[in-house]
């Protein structure tokens, strides 16, 4: 019997599909195995539906919803269930339960990549059984970027609805499809995804040779997202190798430079940064149906998710470093030349999920080089090993950020993020970067250190200060083994690199699940204030009941 996914991935064949650039429209879903068979053109058509497919609003379930594109949902239910965003308020949008981990199986956002993920599977699968090795070298980068196109399709699935690697390799993955003749619908085991995963990127790089732009594949995205998956598997030299291939073909000379790098998500396909972006035009701007209407209102927009109170405190002891930029601070006073370096602060008590904010004068004394306040006679503002900001607050210490007075809504400070923003100048416009260059050398500084032998450890601090320099940072703001700057291990200070850097672009629960460690969301949002365990059933998310009730597999926990 043909099983429900399949009958999805068959619905809807009229629809028009464009491609992931400025290109003509093509009826893609039309072409069958046999109309691409022995035909370039049938199988670029294809493929250019295939990325289409990453952006593009469908209809779903009877209708069109301007905010339902794969991407948009990727972003939204991979990032706010970290600790990088704070959701400022109660919103019918079904990001609202990504952020609060308030998971069932009937939401509408989970339902659409679900539907979308496997109508691309099916995709990329026709291209991929029609097209023979060596026919052309043209024909054969197509075949590879369609490799390409079901790994990251299937490794983002795999993200979303099974355990991490780590936690096993028998625990029960995603349905694997890896043909488009397949139609029986199974959950295949989380070992047997990834090493599908690997085989296709392995195929995907050696079938590739040509460089079409940062809106398509490319052998160094295939090198690059193997570094990930690699890392995922804790397969460290593998990690590294991979890692190493893709730095080979895009070298660490391509990072933007520091002056250019706060422009970054604004010309991501045209920065030789970039290894794969999901390709937007001015045509593609959704306005407040956009990824960055929630981070952002300027003129347009949503603007109710901030950056979050820990991840302020973690940049905010680096006053030198560009990444600053990515942040819109919405202060009260518009004048910076009145409005002082710090005159507030905001603490955060964790212990009794309270959020605090005063009035307190802080000022920043020259000549001993710190920040005061008053309460009872001066007070120096104190820090940790590490940087961070206290104050003596009731007779303890009090992890603070020093600002000026904000705007808020409903009493949470307004602190703009602006990575998917700004490309052509439109304030709800951006090409999403799936992969770059800074991630690749931050994957292989994480397989470094968890080598752990000295050697390895220094080539870890190594690429993590590549990174920082890159951000400006200098002196003693780098790493060594003997300016450990309060960390206790070098895999800690990756993975707070790995948090600065990528921020915002889909990686922090997955990094912290992913290596077993719990994630603390004690901290201002609307989310509850909790310690979320690796462990925990919500982790992932519930398998759509549409699939479930059909098909009958087995739902998630």
């Amino acid at each position: 019997m043909i099983k429900h996914i399949y009958k999805l991935l068959i619905l809807a064949c009229s629809i028009a599909l464009v491609t992931s650039c400025d290109m003509d429209v093509y009826p893609v879903d039309g072409l069958t195995q046999g109309q691409i068979e022995g035909s370039a053109e049938g199988a670029e058509y294809a493929t250019s539906g295939n990325y289409s497919m990453l952006k593009d609003v469908l209809e779903f379930q009877g209708s069109v919803y301007s905010a339902n594109s794969y991407i948009r949902h990727f972003m939204q239910m991979s990032e706010f269930p970290g600790d990088n965003t704070t959701l400022s308020g109660r919103t019918s949008d079904p990001l609202y339960e990504a952020s609060c981990y308030k998971h069932n199986p009937t939401l509408s956002n989970v339902a659409y990549l679900w539907f979308i993920a496997y109508k691309m599977l099916y995709g990329v699968n026709v291209v991929i059984d029609a097209v023979p090795d060596g026919a052309s070298i043209d024909q054969d980068q197509l075949k590879g970027e369609n490799y390409f196109l079901r790994a990251m399709v299937n490794f983002d699935l795999s993200r979303f609805f099974s355990r991490p690697y780590a936690q096993g390799r028998e625990n029960k993955g995603i349905v694997l499809r890896l043909s488009s003749k397949i139609t029986e619908t199974a959950r295949s085991t989380v070992g047997e995804v990834y090493d599908a995963m690997v085989s296709d990127l392995e195929n995907a790089a050696r079938l590739m040779t040509k460089e079409r732009g940062n809106g398509y594949a490319s052998r160094a995205a295939a090198y690059g997202l193997l570094s990930r998956v690699h890392l995922y598997m804790g397969a460290n030299d593998k990690a590294i190798a991979a890692a190493d291939e893709a730095l080979k073909l895009r070298g660490i000379g391509n990072l933007e430079p520091t002056a250019n790098f706060p422009s970054y998500f604004s010309r991501t396909l045209e920065s030789s940064e970039t290894l794969f972006a999901i390709g937007h035009t001015t045509i593609d701007s959704r306005g407040q149906s956009s990824i960055g209407s929630m981070y952002l209102n300027d003129g347009t927009g949503w603007g109710e998710v901030y950056a979050s109170f820990p991840y302020l405190e973690l940049l905010g002891i680096l006053p030198h470093d560009v990444r600053h930029q990515f942040i819109m601070p919405q202060y009260l006073d518009k004048n910076p030349n009145t409005r002082g370096k710090a005159i507030y602060y905001e603490v955060y008590n964790a212990m009794t999920d309270t959020y605090d904010e005063a009035s307190i004068d802080v000022t920043y004394n020259v000549t001993t080089a710190k920040y005061e306040y008053y309460d009872n006679g001066v007070k120096s503002v104190e820090t940790d090993d590490k940087g961070f900001y206290y104050i003596m607050l009731n007779g303890a210490k009090q992890k603070a950020l020093l600002t000026s007075k904000m705007e808020d809504r409903y009493g949470f400070s307004k602190y703009y993020v602006n990575k998917f923003s700004y490309q052509d100048g439109d304030p709800m416009l951006n090409s999403p970067v799936i992969l770059r260059l800074a991630e690749v050398v931050l994957n292989r500084a994480e397989a470094y250190a968890k080598k752990g032998d000295a050697a390895s450890l220094q080539k870890a601090l190594d690429d993590v200060n590549t990174i920082r320099k890159r951000a400006g940072l200098s002196g003693k703001e780098l790493f060594a083994t003997d300016n450990m700057r309060g960390y206790d291990s070098v895999l800690e200070i990756v993975m707070d690199e790995r948090r600065l850097e990528l921020a915002f672009e889909g990686h922090r629960a997955f990094d912290v699940y992913r290596n077993n460690m719990p994630l603390d969301r004690r901290f201002p949002g609307v989310h509850p204030g909790v310690i979320m365990q690796p462990n925990h059933p919500r982790v992932i998310y519930y398998i759509p009941e549409i699939e479930t009730s059909t098909s009958g597999i087995p739902q998630n926990e």
